[in-house]
C-alpha cells in the first residue's frame, strides 16, 4: 500500500516537472528560431535551449544530414532520477524526449530527435541523441 502511494507520488511529480519543462520550452520558442544546417542545431539547441557548456558535448558525427551527441553534462533529469529511484530511461523518455522533439519541430519541422537508450547515463559515461533531416528535408 505504501509502495503504490509512493509510485503515485513519483509520478505526480514526473508529471509537474515535465509541465515546468513544457512551459521552459514555450516561452524559448516564442522568439522565433529557425535552423537550416546541423552546426545551427548544435548551437541553439544543445548550447541555446538545453544550455550545455561546449565542454560537456562531444561531437560523435556531424555532417549535413545528421548530428550525434554525447552529453556529460549535470543533468537535472538524470538527478531527479537518482533523487527518485527511478530509471533514467524511464524519466528521460517521459520528460526531456517529448520537450526536445517538441523544441526541435519549432526550429525546423523537418528534424527528427532520437536517445540512444542504450547510452544513457548512468549506464553509460554520457548520453546519445541523433538529430537528422527527414527525407523531405527542410
Amino acid at each position: 500500500m505504501l509502495d503504490n502511494i509512493m509510485m503515485k507520488i513519483k509520478k505526480s511529480l514526473i508529471i509537474m516537472v515535465k509541465a515546468v519543462f513544457y512551459f521552459y520550452g514555450l516561452l524559448w520558442t516564442l522568439r522565433s528560431r529557425k535552423v537550416c544546417s546541423t552546426s545551427c542545431i548544435l548551437r541553439l539547441f544543445y548550447l541555446g535551449f538545453l544550455r550545455i557548456d561546449e565542454e560537456h558535448i562531444d561531437i560523435v558525427k556531424l555532417n549535413e544530414n545528421e548530428l550525434v551527441t554525447r552529453c556529460k553534462n549535470p543533468c537535472p533529469i538524470l538527478q531527479l532520477s537518482q533523487f527518485l529511484k527511478l530509471d533514467t530511461k524511464y524519466v528521460c523518455k517521459e520528460v526531456s524526449e517529448p520537450v526536445c522533439k517538441f523544441v526541435l519541430s519549432k526550429l525546423n519541422p523537418n528534424l527528427i530527435f532520437e536517445r540512444n537508450y542504450e547510452h544513457i547515463r548512468p549506464y553509460a559515461e554520457s548520453c546519445e541523441e541523433r538529430i537528422y533531416w527527414s527525407k523531405t528535408r527542410r
